[in-house]
């Protein structure tokens, strides 16, 4: 008897235990106890587009999540970090175009955009001004294209490094246009747009919140914005496709993203609360001062801009010849 109670207490103990390890692992899947630990939210260089849009996020879900969020500076590597950590919703990533676009330029990228992430919110995007110095004698997209074309080789534009969106944007304007506007590289925005203000170069494409200072102060003259759409961040600015060169298109959408095969409850979950926040009229603000204009879509949105992205530059990098090795 004792050896029969003995047993079945046994069994009870192992199928208590079993249970528990069951109710563990569907927990983690269905969401229901996410998160439990600190959230860490890897991104691009400080004060980057990303960076900003990261905080605010941070900021934004670690109240309504009831857990610490901490935004974690990585540049290039924060891609392979993200790939590499588990899929459970603790690592995620905070990045733009160079995430699928990179690995269209070099052949030595470890990891792939589709394969390695889960897409969690486009969560906004931003464009470039068409910019040129005042001593360019044009005034619209249509006068620098007539420009180009009878000066060919003559004319640069300062752009950063390769496959970064101005790079791009001047890259995507020239095939289209058919014109030979010479590609000058530079550390950073910054020194892009400097060396336009001091006259190095005659053309850039460069983020709207730091170029319409300049354009207001007459240090830079305005000729079109890159988006498909006008926007109020740049009133009055007409797109370079209506202005001259139909079909122009160039933005830089910035999305979140979690690792391949992270549980679609926890892809759900901070999707609902990523979007609340990037809804908030504060966070709009805060995006629009920076030259962006908040998406907040659900996750289908992102994989689809992805997916539209690489259609349509990988056209342009392989037809132009565009490495980044």
């Amino acid at each position: 008897m004792q050896r029969m109670i003995a047993t079945g207490f046994s069994i009870g103990i192992l199928m208590l235990a079993a249970s528990a390890v069951l109710g563990q692992a569907g927990s983690a899947g269905s969401g229901l106890f996410f998160p439990i630990k600190t959230i860490r939210i890897v991104t691009a260089e400080s004060g980057s587009g990303n960076d900003i849009m990261a905080r605010l996020i941070a900021t934004g879900i670690a109240g309504s999540m009831g857990q610490a969020v901490i935004v974690d500076n990585r540049g290039m590597t924060a891609i392979e970090i993200t790939a590499k950590s588990p899929p459970d919703g603790y690592t995620l990533l905070s990045f733009g175009p160079p995430l699928w676009i990179m690995p269209l330029m070099r052949g030595d990228t470890s990891w792939n955009p589709v394969r390695d992430f889960a897409p969690i919110t486009l969560a906004m995007s931003t464009f470039s001004i068409l910019a040129v110095h005042p001593s360019l004698p044009v005034k619209s997209v249509s006068e620098l294209l007539a420009l180009a074309r009878a000066k060919p080789g003559e004319l640069n534009y300062a752009g950063t490094f390769p496959g970064s969106s101005a790079h791009l944007a001047g890259e995507l304007f020239k095939f289209m246009a058919g014109v030979n506007i010479v590609y000058v590289p530079y550390k950073g925005p910054a020194s892009a747009l400097a060396a336009l203000m001091g006259g190095e170069t005659h053309v850039t494409f460069a983020n709207s919140a730091a170029t319409m200072p300049p354009v207001k102060s007459g240090r830079l003259r305005a000729l079109a914005i890159t988006s498909a759409l006008s926007s109020a961040l740049a009133p009055g600015l007409p797109t370079v496709a209506a202005a001259g060169l139909p079909g122009y298109e160039s933005a830089s959408p910035l999305g979140l993203f979690a690792p391949a095969r992270t549980p679609d409850a926890i892809i759900a979950r901070l999707n609902q609360e990523m979007v609340k926040v990037l809804n908030a009229a504060d966070v709009k603000d805060r995006l629009s001062g920076s030259g962006a204009e908040v998406i907040a879509s659900a996750p289908e949105e992102l994989a689809a801009t992805i997916k539209a992205d690489m259609t349509r530059l990988g056209r342009l990098i392989r037809e132009a010849g565009i490495r980044a090795d």
